[in-house]
């Protein structure tokens, strides 16, 4: 059924239609079917030619006025493009979501909580850096900014000072103290 573009059903659809036959000269069609086996009824024979195609019958509409409207209605929305361009009296406002996580927004606050780090006074973060060589020997440059709570390139200047860096393993990427500032309880002694 054909539709309007409002939505509602047409009714001018061709009723009438003639049926003709014409004889097939320049085309050879064959109707061909595959012989049956009562024996095995699952699985096909082989292929056989049925017979050949002499005429051709058709079933077309009148060329009335009525048919001829319906052709041009088809053509008409068939060149109608499917996108169209349409002026707005207003602005369309599209908000699209932030897509800002949890854990982002209390890392944030976190952040905004404790503020910039200030640098410290060297010899307090000298004694800070000390006392956390004295529970572990390698720390990770991350783990002595969130003890020492100073920026990284101002902890790195005091590092150099006092520790070695490690670039090679087992304790690839971490810092150690100079030996001359090493204090640790020998094994023996403890004992």
């Amino acid at each position: 059924m054909l539709k309007n573009t409002d939505g509602t059903i047409k009714a001018d659809i061709p009723k009438e239609h003639r049926f003709v036959i014409s004889n097939i000269a320049h085309q050879t069609l064959a109707v061909f079917g595959h012989e049956t086996d009562d024996s095995n009824d699952s699985k096909p024979g082989k292929l056989v030619l049925g017979g050949h195609v002499l005429q051709k019958g058709e079933c077309r509409p009148l060329a009335d006025k009525r048919y001829m409207n319906l052709k041009r209605d088809m053509i008409l929305k068939a060149s109608q493009p499917e996108r169209q361009v349409k002026q707005l009296s207003k602005a369309v406002n599209s908000f699209k979501p932030i897509s800002d996580h949890k854990h982002n927004i209390e890392y944030e606050q976190k952040k905004k909580a404790e503020g910039r780090k200030a640098r410290d006074d060297k010899d307090k973060v000298m004694d800070m850096l000390f006392n956390a060589f004295e529970k572990h020997q390698y720390y990770n440059i991350k783990d002595l900014e969130k003890i020492t709570k100073q920026p990284v390139p101002y902890l790195k200047e005091i590092l150099k000072e006092i520790c070695n860096y490690n670039a090679k393993n087992p304790h690839k990427s971490t810092w150690e103290l100079k030996p001359e500032y090493r204090h640790y309880k020998s094994q023996e002694g403890a004992e």
